[in-house]
């Protein structure tokens, strides 16, 4: 009986879904074109909890593209598992004038594996349609159906899709039977927009029309952190076979270690032999550690798959161990496997992984946050953090790719909120030394030494893997201000144990300084110039936030050339900030003719105000400015 009310919500909504289909974009609201790239026309999404392991969902999004940047916004696919089944899925094709020109019905989807073709995950499938449009403006009307016995994850109803994307009209509706199945409901930016909500008899609703476009500004916050959405989670639900009631993450973690993960850590004896083998007469925990983390980068290799793709339990190590590959869950489980062979203690842990630092909810516990999966050791009263994806980073160094934010680390005795390692400021440092030499022609020849750690080793260390043609393109791009560059000699050092990197340099370049009549003009900085100066806004809309500070600095000797004598140098610079320092200075030997040259500069990571832009744009037009300072030489003789 419980049925007939669910089939008669779903057929009603889909009427209603079949009911609007003017879908005219020649004559649209000025205030929704204004700064948009796509907009959303209608963003349906209507939910029936029907049991504790029951639930449906029917959704429908409308979106006119504009251009070519709007493609993205107007997704036409679905993933779906045993738990997730399709019920139905279709896709309108409109032309500008509101016109039908296709209409995409299931069995017009491919039907793919989620994690191309791997064995360990053949069950987990996407459906997904690639229209090409042959102009623009296009409307893409995207519907489906879907059934599920997992409640642990309901759908976040995002309002907006990001930035340089406005709605015209978003509905989100949510039946629940009974209080014990009424969902937490989190409202983050809602109060941003004209919001009309109800919650009676059972049934949820929200409401929104008109939101205009947020246009993307230089620094701006990930849309995530501004976006008007919803948060849904019940406490108590259903997820791949087993119930659980959750009021908090404490209560999360506790499930997740005893449904979700126990018995996914057992090995074959042979491989729990070989973890011991190859720890044999280490006592420290994290030397350990270390061995077996080499052990997992030489043995294993990752497969890409999103971490709700296959649910979030992971895969068994003994799987992971006979095939030798895993997803981000399967390679955590596996690495946290062998340490248990070995008597080393490690956490399972879920993060929203990502250049962007997106923490977790403190005071909302649901298993959809969290796209990655990492591992958290426990080592004298802190946590090491391995990312057990990678086969090329050294030992308890993310780089920025989970550094930095809130994320859920999984012990036996429940969850628990942790930030993971932050490489703050100077932390993120690169130091250059060079020595180089200016002929009477204009040509510069020298050799230099760069070393970095922090998130700018993150950025170089990757060269020692590079074919020596692709290394000579990346100097000459990193070097792009020097012309006619040629790259001499080059090597790497790569110090796993202290996480820096050490690149020298050879190189040499014709007409690098401006010879004219009987004077040479040059920039003194010549490896490291920071040129970039932040976009200008007559009105600024939104704060900037700087993720990831920055240290640089350099050091270097330039031997002046035979014939010309030292007419002028820039004066010392030297500017303190909120949001950072700068410093550089020149010296005169006369002696030996050399000039030394001598620069730092800091950019803190922060959040600022969007009335404290500009303050920062003049700080890094002082940085530019200072950067591109020129020497003056003076020919002797006749």
């Amino acid at each position: 009986m419980r049925f007939l009310p669910v089939l008669f919500f779903l057929c009603s909504l889909f009427i209603s879904f079949g009911q609007e289909t003017s879908y005219q974009s020649l004559l649209l609201n000025k205030k929704l074109t204004e700064n948009a790239d796509a907009i959303i026309r209608m963003n349906e999404m209507h939910v029936d909890i029907v049991a504790q392991d029951q639930m449906t969902y029917a959704a429908r999004k409308v979106v006119t593209v504009l251009n070519r940047k709007g493609r993205a916004k107007a997704r036409t696919s679905l993933g779906y598992d045993k738990e997730n089944k399709i019920k139905k899925i279709e896709v309108f094709i409109y032309d500008k004038m509101g016109r039908e020109i296709e209409h995409i019905k299931k069995k017009d989807f491919e039907d793919v594996s989620a994690a191309d073709g791997f064995s360990l995950y053949l069950d987990n499938r996407i459906l997904y349609y690639d229209y090409k449009p042959a102009s623009y403006p296009y409307t893409v009307a995207f519907s489906f159906e879907m059934e599920t016995t997992d409640t642990g994850v309901l759908w976040p109803w995002y309002v907006q899709n990001g930035y340089r994307t406005s709605v015209e009209k978003g509905r989100y509706s949510l039946r629940y039977p009974s209080n014990a199945l009424k969902p937490v409901v989190k409202e983050e930016n809602m109060s941003k927009i004209d919001l009309v909500k109800s919650d009676q008899g059972g049934y949820l609703k929200y409401s929104v029309d008109t939101i205009p476009a947020i246009k993307w500004e230089s620094l701006s916050p990930d849309f995530s952190k501004i976006a008007p959405k919803l948060l849904l989670r019940l406490p108590n639900f259903h997820y791949k076979g087993h119930n659980a009631k959750v009021d908090n993450w404490k209560d999360l973690g506790t499930w997740m270690d005893k449904k979700l993960l126990e018995g996914r850590t057992a090995l074959p004896e042979g491989t729990v032999n070989k973890a011991k083998l190859l720890v044999k007469g280490v006592t420290d925990d994290l030397e350990k550690a270390k061995i077996i983390y080499q052990y997992v980068q030489d043995n294993t290799r990752y497969i890409s798959v999103q971490i709700g793709i296959g649910g979030f339990r992971p895969i068994s190590a003994v799987e992971v161990d006979r095939v030798k590959y895993g997803d981000c869950k399967g390679l955590s489980n596996y690495t946290k496997a062998l340490l248990e062979a070995v008597d080393v203690p490690s956490y399972y842990t879920v993060i929203q992984a990502g250049n962007d630092k997106i923490d977790f909810y403190e005071d909302f516990a649901d298993l959809r946050q969290g796209n990655h999966a990492i591992l958290a050791i426990p080592y004298q009263d802190q946590y090491y953090w391995i990312d057990c994806t990678s086969q090329v980073h050294p030992f308890g160094f993310v780089g920025d790719f989970t550094d930095d934010r809130k994320a859920l680390v999984v012990t036996p005795e429940g969850g628990e909120i942790v930030r993971t390692v932050a490489y703050l400021n100077k932390e993120n440092a690169q130091v250059t030394k060079a020595k180089y030499s200016l002929s009477a022609e204009g040509g510069i020849s020298g050799e230099t030494l760069i070393a970095t750690r922090g998130v700018q080793y993150d950025q170089h260390f990757n060269l020692e893997t590079q074919k020596k043609e692709d290394v000579i393109e990346y100097y000459k791009e990193f070097w792009s201000n020097i012309n006619n560059l040629n790259i001499g000699e080059f090597g790497f050092e790569n110090d796993r144990n202290e996480v820096v990197f050490k690149e020298t340099v050879t190189f040499d370049a014709s007409d690098y300084a401006s010879v004219s009549g009987k004077r040479m003009l040059f920039v003194i900085n010549a490896l490291n110039k920071n040129t970039n100066v932040p976009k200008r806004y007559r009105n600024r809309e939104q704060p900037f936030e700087i993720q990831r500070g920055f240290y640089d600095e350099d050091a270097y000797e330039i031997q002046l050339p035979e014939g010309y004598e030292l007419e002028s140098l820039p004066e010392m610079v030297e500017t303190d900030t909120e949001f950072g320092s700068y410093c550089f200075e020149v010296s005169h030997d006369p002696e030996k003719r050399t000039l030394a040259y001598k620069r730092s500069l800091l950019v803190k990571q922060g959040e600022y105000s969007k009335e404290k832009y500009n303050l920062y744009r003049d700080f890094r037009k002082q940085v530019a400015r200072g950067d591109k300072a020129q020497a003056v030489l003076l020919k002797t003789g006749s």
